[in-house]
């Protein structure tokens, strides 16, 4: 990992930490990291806790502990401390991207998944509004994947028939904005994204758009980069090869992301928000797409061990993906 790297993964845990709501200021263009001074420990420090400290309202230490937090798994750190008034240290690992590919080749589609909600229990009171039925759903399923106990008071699903029964007072309740789920007219996929990408409290997605197969339209993006991993292991097997984390691989924005996954589904979870695990899979598609051309030897090239690499690197991001859209219920094609 690089200074300049450093600095985006310091960056990407401010933005967290403001999209989670665990901090209210403005997110700053840079981060500076520079290296440890006497007093201090490991590689690389900031001071960005300190600057951030007035406009949050918050003491510097306090900023430094949100961000330790969110940086605490991040890929090419082996650790973070803080010290004095509030400076963030950190400590490099020399192959964090193999490490997080391998938790991901070895997890599957349950990476992300843990029991930070072990012992939570939820019930959510029984509903008829549909928007609201596949959200809450969804939600459920999200609570899960983090070891709470989770569920309807009457075990409703969107796709079975709905019982009517008063709720019990003491039951969960999501403000979800009104919806049609139309799955007859748009198809599963994208009537669940029209009323999963939007925060619960805003106006659905209009449906039509998300069926145009176009870069703009955010859930043919997220399902296209997928189908673009699967047509890369079987472009690679043609050639000889197999995907197989050798050598690092400098993907920063990927391996940014692919780390925070967890979180993103744990922060989805906490604060009843699928929209948050949507924009995850989009963050993810984008990098990933961004990064596919360098994976398969150009021309005469010969395949290496860079390219085994970043095969491994793009399979896992694929699985990132398909992990991801399960969990909103949505289907990730081998092909598109």
């Amino acid at each position: 990992m690089t200074p300049a790297d450093l600095s985006l993964t310091v960056l990407h845990a401010v933005r967290r930490a403001v999209d989670d709501g665990a901090l209210r200021v403005d997110v700053p263009p840079v981060v500076k990291v520079e290296r440890a001074r006497p007093g201090g420990v490991g590689d690389y420090a900031s001071n960005v806790a300190l600057t951030l400290a007035r406009p949050a309202g918050r003491t510097a230490l306090d900023v430094a502990g949100i961000l330790e937090e969110r940086l605490r798994d991040a890929p090419g750190l082996q650790a973070v401390a803080v010290t004095g008034p509030g400076f963030l240290n950190f400590t490099l690992r020399p192959d964090a991207g193999g490490e997080l590919v391998r938790a991901v080749r070895e997890a599957g589609k349950a990476y992300g998944t843990g029991t930070a909600l072990a012992g939570v229990t939820v019930r959510f009171a029984d509903l008829t509004e549909s928007r609201a039925l596949l959200v809450t759903e969804t939600v459920v399923r999200l609570l899960r994947t983090q070891g709470a106990d989770a569920g309807f008071r009457g075990d409703q699903r969107i796709d079975e028939p709905i019982d009517q029964q008063v709720a019990d007072r003491s039951d969960e309740r999501i403000h979800v904005h009104p919806g049609a789920y139309e799955p007859d007219v748009l198809g599963v996929d994208a009537a669940r994204w029209a009323l999963l990408r939007p925060a619960p409290q805003d106006r659905p997605l209009d449906g039509p758009p998300l069926l145009v197969q176009h870069e703009r339209n955010p859930l043919f993006r997220v399902r296209y980069a997928h189908s673009r991993v699967r047509r890369l292991l079987v472009n690679a097997a043609q050639l000889g090869f197999r995907p197989a984390y050798e050598t690092p691989v400098h993907a920063p924005e990927l391996l940014g992301v692919l780390g925070d996954h967890p979180v993103a589904l744990l922060t989805a979870a906490r604060y009843r928000a699928p929209d948050r695990v949507a924009r995850h899979l989009e963050a993810t598609a984008d990098a990933l797409l961004a990064f596919q051309h360098t994976v398969l030897p150009l021309g005469d090239e010969k395949p290496s061990a860079a390219h085994r690499s970043r095969l491994a690197l793009a399979e896992a991001a694929g699985t990132v993906l398909a992990g991801g859209l399960s969990v909103l219920g949505i289907s990730a094609p081998e092909r598109i």
